[in-house]
């Protein structure tokens, strides 16, 4: 019986130890990956194309206050993908794939998917993040224009 307290001891030790040494991105690293991702949006093969008709409307070279001497970058940004003749849900099917894969494979994001909203005619939400920085990314898919409702930001940080 000792074994196993002087183990479950230790490995909450290691547990304690391991988070200790974790510490949170400087507002100014998640601020230069969040300015990234914008010009990445912009230069990435697919939004470049003028009939996506992407537009910044807010990008993240400003701090914004969110906790005592802390603040957050914020970026928001529409485009849209013209619906052909087709069903509803095979646009949003087609719209949701396409910036899931351009938030993994062009901007690195790790999402976190939700199949139940999979048959959704009202919109879709994908959520994503990149470790590192700590940079969270809400788009909403919606069925009218403009399609893509993407809203990044950093965590609230330290200066």
């Amino acid at each position: 019986m000792r074994v196993v307290v002087l183990l479950a001891t230790g490995l909450a030790l290691i547990v304690v130890a391991a988070g200790c040494g974790a510490s949170e991105p400087s507002l100014q690293t998640a601020a230069a990956e969040l300015q990234k991702d914008t010009q990445r949006l912009e230069t990435d093969d697919v939004f470049k194309n003028p009939t996506y008709k992407l537009r910044i409307l807010q990008r993240p070279d400003k701090d914004i206050p969110c906790d005592k001497d802390k603040f957050k970058r914020v970026m928001r940004a529409t485009a849209d993908y013209a619906r052909i003749d087709e069903p509803l849900f095979h646009h949003l099917d087609r719209a949701q794939g396409l910036m899931e894969n351009r938030l993994i494979r062009a901007l690195g994001y790790e999402l976190d998917l939700d199949i139940t909203q999979s048959d959704a005619d009202e919109g879709r939400f994908i959520y994503g993040m990149k470790g590192d920085s700590g940079v969270k990314v809400t788009v909403y898919v919606a069925p009218e224009a403009p399609t893509w409702r993407i809203h990044a930001q950093t965590a609230c940080l330290s200066k």
